[in-house]
């Protein structure tokens, strides 16, 4: 089995089956010290405990156990989940001298408890705050695609482990696109469930009304099995919901009574034409043609810069004042931005937000998925300040989230879906639901993995 392109559940069942769980990591260690060095996207590698884990699921085998649906399968996650004997970097020099975390994030956890064998953690944009990964501290990860450009941000070590095959799961985490945005720039699968879906104990938050966690693999069947997974219940995360988990793994392929729509006006501007012509491809496979207004969704990305760079600046404060040299000066000043914002500001920020949320819940009366750009380009170059869109030089770093932001201020589902397109960059489309409709989400993006719209290949 050649492990560098078997997806997650192909590996759990194989292990299940009686292959070797310490030969998977054995050989995954080997990809990631070989290959890793050219992308960045590690920043520690837990071989010991991985290579520990192993052989207690083969033990397990071995004995007729049950290890989980996850069994023997290496993943690894973003530096802001704690990780227990490591120290949690949320990709900042400051966090360096921390202990290392006691004990597992709670997504950490449920991975590990479903079989899952942790190998490492990724690089990110300081305290989650960018879409490059462009670390000041820790080094830019490179895009698998070509490594002269970004891998997307804040969850870009993510991204690109999956679509290199070094792993083929991890966790990231998304306040304003850093799943869909990297996950799009990379050509993987990236899921930012309904906000409060998934526990977020345990991981460092930058804001905390809009963060959200979720994986990133290389099939829609691999997102929906962890997705199941990671549901449920935390009494230590106030935020995370208490509606029962609802399976997905399943998936139906019955699309045919779903309304399914493109987002227009805002979400059809400040793109280039490929990425609408991304769009145009799943439409047209999924017999769309109806197009919807979200209302005021610039107000919305505005509103939602204002919120998360307020509650942003807050949590770091302290160091702000006492260890200001200690911060990538950009975040820095993007943090001393936000802690001078007026509070009237933030909070008339917070009532169009409740406006927002009424408006586009209007919308869902009408459609059951929406389908838009996740980037309005493809990766650009590492270093890249500025690009041109419908004929204006705009900075790159801000807008590569301009489609993603006002769906993650009012915490919808939104899938990711790779676009390959032949001797070019890979795109990402959204596929949009309205609050806790994973499963429609999920329906559609099988029925265009089955027809060969969406993929995602090993390209590393």
């Amino acid at each position: 089995m050649n492990l560098e392109s078997v997806d997650v559940v192909s590996i759990a069942t194989a292990v299940r089956q009686g292959m070797s769980a310490v030969d998977v990591v054995k050989a995954v260690l080997k990809r990631i010290e070989a290959r890793d060095h050219q992308l960045n996207c590690f920043t520690a590698v837990t071989a010991e405990t991985a290579l520990m884990d192993a052989e207690r699921i083969d033990r397990e085998v071995a004995r007729g156990e049950n290890p989980g649906c996850l069994a023997g399968v290496p993943f690894a996650v973003k530096n802001l989940f704690d990780v227990a004997g490591v120290t949690t970097l949320a990709g900042a020099k400051i966090n360096v001298k921390n202990p290392p975390a006691t004990q597992d994030a709670t997504a950490v956890a449920k991975l590990k408890k479903a079989g899952a064998i942790l190998v490492g953690t990724l690089n990110m944009d300081e305290y989650a705050y960018g879409f490059v990964t462009e670390n000041f501290h820790y080094g830019a990860t490179h895009n698998p695609y070509d490594l002269k450009r970004v891998a997307g941000g804040s969850s870009g070590g993510s991204a690109a482990a999956v679509s290199s095959g070094l792993v083929p799961l991890t966790l990231g985490s998304d306040t304003n696109g850093s799943i869909r945005v990297p996950a799009a720039l990379c050509g993987v699968f990236g899921f930012k469930p309904t906000y409060g879906r998934l526990s977020r104990t345990g991981a460092t938050l930058f804001s905390s009304s809009f963060d959200h966690i979720g994986p990133f693999a290389r099939s829609v069947r691999d997102i929906a099995t962890v997705f199941d997974v990671l549901q449920g219940e935390d009494a230590f995360d106030p935020v995370c919901t208490k509606r029962p988990p609802v399976e997905t793994r399943f998936l139906s392929q019955d699309v045919a009574n779903l309304r399914i729509a493109i987002a227009g006006d805002y979400f059809m501007k400040g793109a280039n034409h490929e990425a609408l012509a991304a769009v145009q491809k799943v439409a047209d496979a999924m017999n769309a043609t109806e197009y919807v207004t979200i209302p005021e969704a610039h107000r919305a990305r505005a509103a939602a810069f204002v919120i998360t760079a307020c509650e942003g600046a807050n949590l770091h404060l302290d160091n702000l004042r006492s260890l200001p040299q200690d911060f990538d000066p950009a975040t820095r000043d993007r943090f001393l931005a936000g802690a001078l914002i007026p509070s009237s500001w933030y909070i008339q920020a917070q009532r169009f937000r409740r406006w927002f949320r009424d408006r586009v819940q209007e919308v869902f009366q009408k459609v059951d998925v929406i389908l838009a750009p996740t980037t309005p380009i493809s990766a650009p170059l590492i270093g890249q300040q500025t690009m041109i869109l419908d004929g204006e030089e705009i900075l790159v770093r801000p807008h590569l989230g301009i489609f993603t932001q006002p769906l993650s201020f009012i915490g919808l589902p939104v899938l990711s879906v790779p676009i390959q397109r032949p001797n070019a960059l890979p795109l990402g489309v959204q596929l949009i639901a309205a609050p806790y409709n994973e499963a429609l989400i999920l329906r559609v993006a099988a029925v265009l993995e089955a027809s060969g719209i969406t993929s995602s290949p090993v390209v590393f």
